[in-house]
Protein backbone atom coordinates (compact mmCIF):
# COMPACT_ATOMS: atom_id res chain seq x y z
CA UNK A 1 0.00 0.00 0.00
CA UNK A 2 1.31 3.29 -0.94
CA UNK A 3 2.02 5.84 2.27
CA UNK A 4 0.21 9.23 1.34
CA UNK A 5 0.93 11.19 4.08
CA UNK A 6 2.91 10.95 7.34
CA UNK A 7 2.55 13.08 10.31
CA UNK A 8 5.17 11.85 12.97
CA UNK A 9 4.65 14.09 16.28
CA UNK A 10 6.27 11.66 18.63
CA UNK A 11 8.63 8.38 18.40
CA UNK A 12 7.70 5.36 20.21
CA UNK A 13 9.39 5.58 23.07
CA UNK A 14 8.01 9.29 23.62
CA UNK A 15 4.52 7.92 23.45
CA UNK A 16 5.33 5.54 26.32
CA UNK A 17 6.87 8.42 28.23
CA UNK A 18 3.40 10.80 27.67
CA UNK A 19 1.56 7.65 28.75
CA UNK A 20 3.80 7.57 31.94
CA UNK A 21 3.86 11.34 32.79
CA UNK A 22 0.38 12.42 32.65
CA UNK A 23 -3.49 11.53 33.35
CA UNK A 24 -4.42 11.09 29.52
CA UNK A 25 -4.82 7.75 28.09
CA UNK A 26 -2.85 7.02 25.22
CA UNK A 27 -3.70 4.38 22.41
CA UNK A 28 -3.19 3.85 19.03
CA UNK A 29 -6.36 4.23 16.69
CA UNK A 30 -6.71 1.95 13.16
CA UNK A 31 -9.36 2.96 11.10
CA UNK A 32 -9.35 0.64 7.78
CA UNK A 33 -11.52 1.16 4.73
CA UNK A 34 -12.57 -1.22 1.49
CA UNK A 35 -14.00 -0.01 -1.28
CA UNK A 36 -14.29 -2.94 -3.58
CA UNK A 37 -17.49 -2.23 -5.64
CA UNK A 38 -17.31 1.22 -7.21
CA UNK A 39 -19.16 1.90 -10.16
CA UNK A 40 -16.62 2.35 -13.30
CA UNK A 41 -16.20 4.98 -16.06
CA UNK A 42 -16.31 7.48 -13.30
CA UNK A 43 -14.57 9.66 -10.96
CA UNK A 44 -14.95 8.73 -7.44
CA UNK A 45 -13.51 10.68 -4.48
CA UNK A 46 -13.84 8.94 -0.84
CA UNK A 47 -13.70 10.78 2.60
CA UNK A 48 -12.41 9.73 5.57
CA UNK A 49 -12.88 11.44 8.54
CA UNK A 50 -9.46 12.29 10.50
CA UNK A 51 -9.68 13.21 14.58
CA UNK A 52 -9.76 16.69 16.08
CA UNK A 53 -6.75 18.19 18.00
CA UNK A 54 -8.09 19.66 20.70
CA UNK A 55 -11.09 19.63 23.69
CA UNK A 56 -9.26 17.12 25.61
CA UNK A 57 -7.62 15.44 23.03
CA UNK A 58 -3.67 15.61 21.61
CA UNK A 59 -2.73 13.63 18.44
CA UNK A 60 0.63 12.47 18.59
CA UNK A 61 1.26 10.95 15.42
CA UNK A 62 -0.91 10.32 12.26
CA UNK A 63 -0.10 7.63 9.23
CA UNK A 64 -2.51 8.16 6.45
CA UNK A 65 -1.87 5.29 3.75
CA UNK A 66 -4.30 4.70 0.66
CA UNK A 67 -2.96 2.92 -2.73
CA UNK A 68 -3.83 5.70 -4.85
CA UNK A 69 -3.47 9.47 -3.63
CA UNK A 70 -5.10 11.32 -1.17
CA UNK A 71 -5.08 14.53 0.47
CA UNK A 72 -6.37 16.08 3.40
CA UNK A 73 -8.87 19.11 3.56
CA UNK A 74 -11.20 21.05 6.23
CA UNK A 75 -15.01 21.23 6.15
CA UNK A 76 -15.32 24.93 6.68
CA UNK A 77 -18.15 25.35 8.81
CA UNK A 78 -17.08 23.46 11.83
CA UNK A 79 -13.63 22.36 11.04
CA UNK A 80 -13.73 19.21 11.06
CA UNK A 81 -10.41 17.19 8.57
CA UNK A 82 -11.00 14.96 6.30
CA UNK A 83 -8.54 12.65 4.40
CA UNK A 84 -9.62 12.63 0.45
CA UNK A 85 -8.55 9.83 -2.01
CA UNK A 86 -9.40 10.26 -5.73
CA UNK A 87 -9.96 7.67 -8.13
CA UNK A 88 -9.69 9.11 -11.75
CA UNK A 89 -12.32 8.23 -14.24
CA UNK A 90 -10.02 5.75 -15.98
CA UNK A 91 -9.02 3.56 -12.89
CA UNK A 92 -11.04 0.49 -12.30
CA UNK A 93 -9.07 -0.69 -9.14
CA UNK A 94 -10.67 -1.06 -5.70
CA UNK A 95 -9.57 1.98 -3.43
CA UNK A 96 -7.93 0.73 0.22
CA UNK A 97 -7.19 3.01 3.24
CA UNK A 98 -4.80 2.33 6.14
CA UNK A 99 -4.85 4.77 8.80
CA UNK A 100 -3.52 5.57 12.28
CA UNK A 101 -2.95 7.47 14.80
CA UNK A 102 -1.68 7.38 18.40
CA UNK A 103 -4.31 9.45 20.48
CA UNK A 104 -4.15 11.10 23.91
CA UNK A 105 -7.17 11.43 25.63
CA UNK A 106 -7.90 13.28 28.57
CA UNK A 107 -10.79 13.52 30.53
CA UNK A 108 -13.42 16.24 29.45
CA UNK A 109 -15.04 18.35 32.33
CA UNK A 110 -17.09 21.56 32.14
CA UNK A 111 -15.07 24.61 30.98
CA UNK A 112 -11.94 22.17 29.81
CA UNK A 113 -12.77 23.23 26.35
CA UNK A 114 -12.03 26.08 24.94
CA UNK A 115 -14.24 29.29 24.98
CA UNK A 116 -16.70 30.60 22.20
CA UNK A 117 -17.48 33.31 20.07
CA UNK A 118 -20.79 34.83 18.97
CA UNK A 119 -20.75 33.16 15.70
CA UNK A 120 -19.88 29.76 16.86
CA UNK A 121 -23.05 29.85 19.43
CA UNK A 122 -25.44 31.40 16.86
CA UNK A 123 -24.01 28.34 14.50
CA UNK A 124 -24.98 26.10 17.75
CA UNK A 125 -28.50 27.53 18.11
CA UNK A 126 -29.43 26.66 14.29
CA UNK A 127 -31.53 23.80 13.11
CA UNK A 128 -30.17 21.14 11.24
CA UNK A 129 -32.53 18.80 8.88
CA UNK A 130 -33.23 16.37 11.48
CA UNK A 131 -32.91 18.46 14.44
CA UNK A 132 -35.70 21.23 14.52
CA UNK A 133 -35.48 24.14 16.92
CA UNK A 134 -39.16 25.28 18.43
CA UNK A 135 -40.95 22.98 16.58
CA UNK A 136 -44.64 22.26 17.98
CA UNK A 137 -43.74 18.76 18.24
CA UNK A 138 -41.22 19.77 21.05
CA UNK A 139 -43.87 21.80 23.14
CA UNK A 140 -45.02 19.10 25.54
CA UNK A 141 -41.83 17.97 26.69
CA UNK A 142 -40.76 21.73 27.03
CA UNK A 143 -44.12 22.33 29.16
CA UNK A 144 -43.16 18.68 31.32
CA UNK A 145 -39.17 20.16 31.79
CA UNK A 146 -40.27 23.55 32.62
CA UNK A 147 -42.65 22.12 35.20
CA UNK A 148 -39.86 20.14 36.89
CA UNK A 149 -36.70 21.73 36.47
CA UNK A 150 -35.11 23.93 39.58
CA UNK A 151 -35.59 27.41 38.66
CA UNK A 152 -35.92 28.94 35.15
CA UNK A 153 -32.07 29.63 34.41
CA UNK A 154 -30.32 28.49 31.63
CA UNK A 155 -28.19 25.83 34.37
CA UNK A 156 -31.39 24.69 35.26
CA UNK A 157 -33.03 23.95 32.35
CA UNK A 158 -30.36 21.80 30.61
CA UNK A 159 -30.07 19.69 33.49
CA UNK A 160 -33.78 19.14 33.17
CA UNK A 161 -33.51 18.32 29.72
CA UNK A 162 -30.90 15.91 30.32
CA UNK A 163 -33.18 14.40 32.97
CA UNK A 164 -35.96 14.50 30.92
CA UNK A 165 -34.37 12.44 27.80
CA UNK A 166 -32.52 9.88 30.13
CA UNK A 167 -35.75 8.96 31.95
CA UNK A 168 -37.70 9.03 28.94
CA UNK A 169 -36.20 7.65 25.49
CA UNK A 170 -34.65 3.62 25.73
CA UNK A 171 -31.47 2.78 24.00
CA UNK A 172 -32.26 -0.08 22.08
CA UNK A 173 -32.01 -0.84 18.27
CA UNK A 174 -35.18 -2.45 17.40
CA UNK A 175 -36.62 -2.56 13.42
CA UNK A 176 -35.49 0.29 11.39
CA UNK A 177 -35.74 4.33 12.06
CA UNK A 178 -33.06 4.48 14.42
CA UNK A 179 -29.80 5.63 14.43
CA UNK A 180 -30.26 8.95 11.88
CA UNK A 181 -29.99 10.99 14.77
CA UNK A 182 -34.05 12.15 13.81
CA UNK A 183 -35.43 14.08 16.54
CA UNK A 184 -39.09 13.46 15.08
CA UNK A 185 -38.19 9.77 15.25
CA UNK A 186 -37.10 9.76 18.78
CA UNK A 187 -40.43 12.17 20.00
CA UNK A 188 -42.56 9.36 18.83
CA UNK A 189 -41.30 6.14 18.88
CA UNK A 190 -39.20 7.34 22.41
CA UNK A 191 -36.33 4.87 21.77
CA UNK A 192 -32.71 4.40 19.61
CA UNK A 193 -29.48 4.99 19.75
CA UNK A 194 -26.88 7.61 21.14
CA UNK A 195 -27.55 10.02 17.34
CA UNK A 196 -31.21 10.03 18.41
CA UNK A 197 -30.73 10.44 22.45
CA UNK A 198 -28.41 13.60 21.51
CA UNK A 199 -30.75 15.18 18.81
CA UNK A 200 -33.32 15.12 20.76
CA UNK A 201 -32.19 17.08 23.46
CA UNK A 202 -29.92 19.19 20.89
CA UNK A 203 -33.36 20.19 19.62
CA UNK A 204 -34.95 20.98 23.32
CA UNK A 205 -31.43 23.19 24.47
CA UNK A 206 -31.87 24.99 21.31
CA UNK A 207 -35.15 25.61 21.57
CA UNK A 208 -34.50 26.89 25.05
CA UNK A 209 -31.78 29.12 23.87
CA UNK A 210 -28.94 26.78 24.86
CA UNK A 211 -26.37 26.00 22.48
CA UNK A 212 -25.54 22.75 21.99
CA UNK A 213 -23.21 20.91 19.35
CA UNK A 214 -23.30 17.42 18.33
CA UNK A 215 -19.62 14.95 18.90
CA UNK A 216 -19.22 11.86 17.15
CA UNK A 217 -16.41 9.16 17.32
CA UNK A 218 -15.64 5.68 18.42
CA UNK A 219 -15.52 4.28 22.09
CA UNK A 220 -12.63 2.96 23.30
CA UNK A 221 -13.32 0.68 26.28
CA UNK A 222 -11.69 1.67 29.92
CA UNK A 223 -11.95 -2.21 30.35
CA UNK A 224 -9.67 -4.28 27.92
CA UNK A 225 -6.33 -2.51 26.57
CA UNK A 226 -6.80 -3.69 23.07
CA UNK A 227 -9.11 -5.53 20.36
CA UNK A 228 -12.06 -4.31 17.52
CA UNK A 229 -14.35 -1.70 17.54
CA UNK A 230 -17.78 -2.41 16.47
CA UNK A 231 -19.00 1.09 15.55
CA UNK A 232 -19.25 5.05 16.82
CA UNK A 233 -20.73 6.36 19.62
CA UNK A 234 -21.50 10.29 19.91
CA UNK A 235 -22.07 12.79 22.20
CA UNK A 236 -22.87 16.59 23.14
CA UNK A 237 -21.56 19.42 24.64
CA UNK A 238 -23.53 22.49 25.51
CA UNK A 239 -22.66 25.86 26.45
CA UNK A 240 -23.64 28.24 29.71
CA UNK A 241 -22.20 31.71 29.90
CA UNK A 242 -19.59 32.33 32.81
CA UNK A 243 -19.15 28.29 32.85
CA UNK A 244 -17.83 27.31 29.31
CA UNK A 245 -19.03 24.32 27.43
CA UNK A 246 -20.51 21.36 29.56
CA UNK A 247 -20.05 17.70 28.66
CA UNK A 248 -23.21 15.27 28.71
CA UNK A 249 -23.53 11.88 27.28
CA UNK A 250 -27.29 11.07 27.61
CA UNK A 251 -27.06 7.46 26.04
CA UNK A 252 -24.72 5.93 28.43
CA UNK A 253 -26.01 7.51 30.93
CA UNK A 254 -29.52 6.17 30.15
CA UNK A 255 -27.60 2.08 29.76
CA UNK A 256 -25.56 2.44 32.95
CA UNK A 257 -28.14 4.46 35.68
CA UNK A 258 -25.25 4.11 38.10
CA UNK A 259 -22.91 6.70 35.88
CA UNK A 260 -25.70 9.26 34.98
CA UNK A 261 -24.52 11.80 37.72
CA UNK A 262 -20.92 11.61 35.95
CA UNK A 263 -22.05 11.94 32.94
CA UNK A 264 -23.43 14.91 33.25
CA UNK A 265 -20.73 17.39 33.46
CA UNK A 266 -17.83 14.95 31.89
CA UNK A 267 -16.69 12.69 29.36
CA UNK A 268 -14.77 10.13 30.24
CA UNK A 269 -11.36 9.17 28.16
CA UNK A 270 -13.00 6.43 27.03
CA UNK A 271 -13.83 7.43 23.46
CA UNK A 272 -12.00 9.18 20.66
CA UNK A 273 -13.40 12.17 19.12
CA UNK A 274 -13.54 12.84 15.13
CA UNK A 275 -16.14 15.06 13.77
CA UNK A 276 -18.26 17.84 15.13
CA UNK A 277 -21.67 18.83 13.93
CA UNK A 278 -24.51 18.24 11.68
CA UNK A 279 -25.32 18.65 8.19
CA UNK A 280 -21.88 18.61 6.52
CA UNK A 281 -21.03 20.05 3.10
CA UNK A 282 -17.42 19.44 1.58
CA UNK A 283 -17.34 21.76 -1.65
CA UNK A 284 -18.93 25.03 -0.64
CA UNK A 285 -21.38 25.90 -3.23
CA UNK A 286 -22.18 22.31 -4.36
CA UNK A 287 -25.61 21.04 -4.90
CA UNK A 288 -25.30 17.76 -3.06
CA UNK A 289 -27.12 17.28 -0.52
CA UNK A 290 -25.54 18.11 2.85
CA UNK A 291 -24.05 14.84 4.93
CA UNK A 292 -26.21 14.13 8.09
CA UNK A 293 -22.91 12.97 9.92
CA UNK A 294 -19.68 12.26 9.10
CA UNK A 295 -18.01 9.10 10.65
CA UNK A 296 -17.89 6.31 8.40
CA UNK A 297 -16.42 6.70 4.82
CA UNK A 298 -18.30 9.06 2.34
CA UNK A 299 -18.58 8.40 -1.25
CA UNK A 300 -19.23 10.73 -4.67
CA UNK A 301 -19.47 9.23 -7.98
CA UNK A 302 -19.05 11.65 -10.75
CA UNK A 303 -19.81 14.17 -7.87
CA UNK A 304 -23.15 13.13 -6.90
CA UNK A 305 -23.28 10.51 -3.24
CA UNK A 306 -23.29 7.14 -3.78
CA UNK A 307 -25.31 5.66 -0.78
CA UNK A 308 -23.76 2.20 -0.13
CA UNK A 309 -21.77 0.88 2.95
CA UNK A 310 -17.98 0.06 2.40
CA UNK A 311 -16.05 -2.49 4.40
CA UNK A 312 -14.90 -1.10 7.37
CA UNK A 313 -12.73 -1.97 10.41
CA UNK A 314 -11.91 -0.57 13.61
CA UNK A 315 -9.39 -1.34 16.07
CA UNK A 316 -7.04 0.51 18.99
CA UNK A 317 -4.20 -0.63 21.40
CA UNK A 318 -3.35 0.96 24.43
CA UNK A 319 0.01 2.36 25.05
CA UNK A 320 1.44 0.72 28.28
CA UNK A 321 3.15 3.67 30.71
CA UNK A 322 6.85 3.48 30.32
Amino acid sequence: MRKIAMLALLGAACIAQVAADSQERVFEFNYRMLASQLPTGEAVDIYLPLPVEGSGQRLLEQRLESNLPGDVGIEERHGNRYYRIRRPANINAPVEANLTWAVARATVKEGSTEGAGEAELARYLEPNALVPVGHEMLQPILAEIHANRADDSPSATARAIYDWVVDNVEYKKVGSGWGNGDTFWACNERYGNCTDFHSLFIALARSEGIPARFEIGFPVPLDRSEGDIGGYHCWVQFYLPGRGWVPIDASEAAKHPQQRELLYGTHPADRIHFTTGRDLVFSPGSSVMPLNYFIYPYVEVGGKPWRVELDTAFSFREVPAG
